[in-house]
Parts: structure tokens; sequence; C-alpha cells
């Protein structure tokens, strides 16, 4: 254990968790006992504010850890993630804007809250809710395990003679995020968003300007990592040919080019139905802030490019991970360790821990959003007042980390994985019911549920149907398109099961004139912004308490 590394480590862990609880009187409300203070921040984040937020909401400490570690591990599709996160920021351009201003305009606190006052449907709210609620859990366990990564490099939390001595910094990080969370809602990630940027801006743009120069410069590292590949795969030929082994590369082949095009198309249209993007999003004051934020947050994406070579840069640097089979995800920061001097060492490790701390943080306030206003008043108290309301979802927030613990602790790191990847197929299933229904209400209700039942039935069953040479089950995101050999992503196959079940079943059930509902919203109401009528901001900008 390096004693430095860990001091800078502890100095920033402390850091953020003061500014976590400090953020309960920042920009500071009458009282944070409803929905809209503690779950949304008073719905007044500015275009400032809003980058730093829905930025440390999406770029996580698993993504830092884990796309490089694609890289690294040779997979054909390790960079998918840069082109979808580019490709996603001109659709949120089109459609969020409306969410904002329905949501604002009718009180509306979730996308299943939306889906209700359109479609006047508790079943299809209550499913989105759940999806919601099914895709969020595993990814909170994922930023628990990118902790748990840079604490197994860092040589704390390993203790392997006690379970509990071993296991009891995960237990710190958990308990700190779940009291300042509880404390202080949506404000404290958000505060703590401004630092874990900076941390992590600062370190990947000295690891891709000192790293190289180590190394002979990024043509030696290119080199290196394209050797190291083609080595393995003439050394395992026979069990690529057999299938045994996945052959190694930085470029897709032809015929990975759909599977890769698919992945990232699929991936981009996943990420904003998650409902801690939601959230994120529903926070702003004003339309403005989301369009300047579309326009602004590709710059993660050119950090998240930088980022992705850094497993080139681990190859060429000649870093060894532990495991058996040896884990990639350890790569970046054993070469962090390997490279650096113990106390910028210490500044890296703090920014993937707090990088975390951030997307668990608003992911837990979402799931908790969805439980109280989707499940608990919609069926068990609908009576419920704005104060039982925030109660309920403080509670609520506290169950649905320690649920992420218990993943992390009692089951395998690639059932979390797996689940996480089920996660973005299930929760591209709602997308018929919000997107396309911040557009049209022409789908019927009922054909909505039973298209969702589809995708995610035929999804999971598809996906649990893939196997990969280290397990039989949930073993990659690929399967066949239907009556071709080509791999595509299983998310769209089901999406675009879903929207064939879902046309088919809104044609038969108009004419069967079966009950449509009656759609709370109008017209007028998806065009919205602050100022309007019934759109006042909730928070004032300019003032310290709430306006």
């Amino acid at each position: 254990m390096d004693v430095l590394a860990v001091s800078i480590f502890v100095f920033f862990f402390l850091l953020v968790t003061i500014l976590g609880f400090a953020a309960a009187r920042w920009r500071r409300a009458d009282n944070l006992d409803n929905l809209d203070e503690w779950g949304l921040g008073g719905r007044g984040f500015g275009t400032f504010i809003a980058w730093f937020l829905i930025g440390g909401d999406l770029y996580t400490a698993y993504t830092f850890i884990a796309v490089p570690a694609t890289l690294y591990a040779g997979s054909v599709v390790g960079f998918f993630a840069v082109p979808y996160t580019i490709v996603v920021y001109p659709i949120i351009f089109l459609f969020l804007p409306r969410l904002w201003s329905v949501s604002h305009r009718h009180g509306y606190v979730t996308p299943a809250d939306f889906v209700q006052g359109r479609y006047d449907s508790k079943p299809l709210a209550l499913a989105v809710a759940v999806t919601g609620i099914l895709a969020t859990m595993p990814y909170i366990a994922l930023q628990l395990v990118g902790i748990e990564v840079v604490l197994q490099v860092m040589g704390i939390g390993v203790d392997e003679g006690s379970w509990l001595v071993g296991h009891l910094p995960l237990f710190v990080a958990f308990g700190v995020l779940a009291a300042y969370t509880y404390s202080s809602g949506l404000r404290a990630p958000a505060l703590i968003a401004f630092v874990k940027d900076i941390l992590i801006y600062t370190v990947i743009i000295v690891a891709v300007i000192y790293l190289p120069a180590q190394l002979g410069g990024w043509d030696a590292i290119f080199s290196a990592a394209q050797g190291s590949f083609d080595a393995f795969n003439t050394e395992n030929a026979d069990a690529i040919a057999a299938g045994e082994v996945g052959a190694k590369g930085s470029i897709p082949p032809a015929a990975a080019h759909w599977a890769y095009a698919s992945l990232a198309f699929g991936s981009a249209l996943a990420l904003f139905m998650y409902p801690h993007s939601v959230t994120g999003v529903l926070s702003t004051r004003s339309r403005s802030v989301i369009r300047r934020n579309a326009a602004l947050l590709p710059a993660y994406s050119f950090l998240l490019g930088l980022l992705a070579l850094l497993g080139f840069v681990a190859i060429a640097a000649g870093v060894t991970v532990a495991g058996d089979p040896p884990n990639p995800q350890l790569a970046v920061p054993q070469l962090f360790e390997n490279e650096f001097p113990s106390w910028f060492a210490g500044v890296a490790f703090a920014a993937i821990a707090i990088g975390a701390l951030v997307p668990a943080a608003i992911m837990s306030i979402a799931a908790a959003n969805l439980w109280t206003r989707n499940i608990y008043k919609a069926f068990i108290n609908q009576d419920a007042t704005p104060k039982q309301e925030a109660s309920q979802a403080k509670i609520v927030s506290l169950v649905v980390k320690f649920g992420a613990l218990v993943f992390v602790l009692a089951l395998s790191k690639s059932f979390a994985i797996n689940l996480q990847l089920l996660g973005g197929l299930w929760v591209l299933q709602t997308l018929p019911a919000i997107v396309l229904g911040l557009y049209t209400r022409w789908f019927h209700r009922w054909a909505l549920f039973g298209g969702w039942a589809v995708g995610m039935g035929w999804g999971t069953w598809l996906a649990y149907g893939v196997s990969s040479p280290t397990q039989a089950h949930f073993g990659g995101p690929l399967v066949p398109f239907p009556g071709t050999e080509t791999n595509v992503y299983i998310g769209v196959v089901a999406l675009l099961a879903n929207l064939v079940v879902t046309v088919v079943l809104t044609v038969v059930l108009r004419a069967m004139g079966v009950d449509e509902g009656t759609d709370q919203t109008q017209e007028s109401d998806y065009r919205a912004d602050a100022g309007d009528e019934g759109v006042e901001e909730e928070l004032d900008l300019t003032a310290p308490a709430h306006g």
C-alpha cells in the first residue's frame, strides 16, 4: 500500500463527503420535503451546473474503467461507446425539450408520470417504472464495482483473512454515499460533480500527454497494441477457429460492422431512457438549458475517446493484471499506479472513485422517485402528501443502494455486468411509450403495453441464449438478426419486435373500439418554457432561497 497515494485519495474522499452534506444548504429551499426539491434539486439548474451534473451522471466510474479495459482486452467493438455518445446528443436535442416542457407544465417528476398522464394507464406507467428500477439497480452496483477495483489496486480493502475487514472501505463509501444523498437529495451529486469532473479532466489530459512521452509516442503505442493482438491471434489460431476464444483486434472486420453500428445506435437510444438521465434533465430550469447542454456535452465524448486509448497505452506499458482469468478492468488503475508518481496516482484513484459516487447518487434518487410516484402513490397511498412522498423517496434511496451493495458482495462481478447489459436492453423497450408519445397519441395504451411485454420477454430470452467462451448464458449483447447470420445488438432486435406488436395491436384495438383513455396533455404543453403560465421557475438562480 502506497501511503502517499492513499492519503491523497482519502483527502479528496473527505472533501466530497463534506460537500455532499453541505449541499443541503446550497441554493437552499424552504425545505426539502417534496420531490421537486429533494429529487429534482428545485428544477432550477442552469447550463453550467447541468453540464457537470448530466456529464457526471452519464460518464460513470465504470465507464472510465470498462471502456479502456475493452481495448486492453482486444475487443474489436471496444470503441463503440465513443460514437454512441456522439450520436446521442442530436437525438436528445430533439425530444428532451418536449419532455421537459410537458413535465414542468404538469409537475411530472418521472418519465412514468408522463406516460400516466399521456395514456391514462396505470399498468403502462407501472411497466415503465418497474423497468427503470430494474435497469438502474445493476448500474448502481457497477459504480461500487468501480470503487472496489480502485481499492484493490491501491492495496486496501482486500484482506482475504477477514471478509469484514476486506470490505470495510466499501462499506464506508456506501454509508457516506447513502447519508449525504438522504440528507441533500439531488443537490449533493450536483455539487460533487464539479470536483469529479475537474479531477477526471485533469487526470486524462495529463495521462494522454505524459504517458506517450514516456513510451515513445503514439506510433509506438499503437504498434505495440497491434503486435500484441497479432501475436495472440497467431498463438490461438486453432482455438479462435473453434470458437473457444475470440480474436483480438482494434478495427471490426466486415462481418462485425452491423454488430458495431447497431450496438452503438441502440445504446444511444437507450442512454436517455434511463431514469437517472431524465432526472438530470428535468432538474434544469428551461428548454434552452437542455439544448445548450446537448451542444456542449460532446466535450465528454472527446474525453472518452482519449480515455479509451489508455487501454492501448496499458498494453504498450506492459501492464499485467491480477485475476484468474486476468481482470482487464484493473488495467487503467494499474497503469496509473505503475507509471505515475504516488501523489498523482492518488489523484487519479480519487477521480475514479468520486466518479462512482456522483452517478450512484443520481441513480438511487431516480429509482426512488419512480417507486414513490408510480408505485407507492399510485397503488399504496394515493393521498400521500408531498412530505410523505419525500420521506418515502429518501428511505427507498437507501434500500436501492443497499441492494446494489448486495449485488457487489454476494454475486459475481460478471453477473452484475450481465444484468447491466440487460438493463440497456430493458430500458430501450420504454422508448415507444416515452419518446413516440411525445409526438403522437396514435398508439393505443394497451398496444404499447403489449409491445413492451414482447420486447422485454423476447429480448431477455435472446440474451439468455447467448453463450461465450467463459459462460453459458448472457454471454454478450449480440445475436444473429432473424433470418440472417448477421450479428446485431439484441436491444435493437427486441425494440423492432416491440414496435411491430405495438403498431399491429393499435390497429386491431382501434378497430374494436377499445377505450383509449383520456390524454391529460395538449399540444401547447410540449412547447411551454420557463416563464409561461404554469411553468414558473421553481428556484430563482439569483437568490439563495426559494423564489
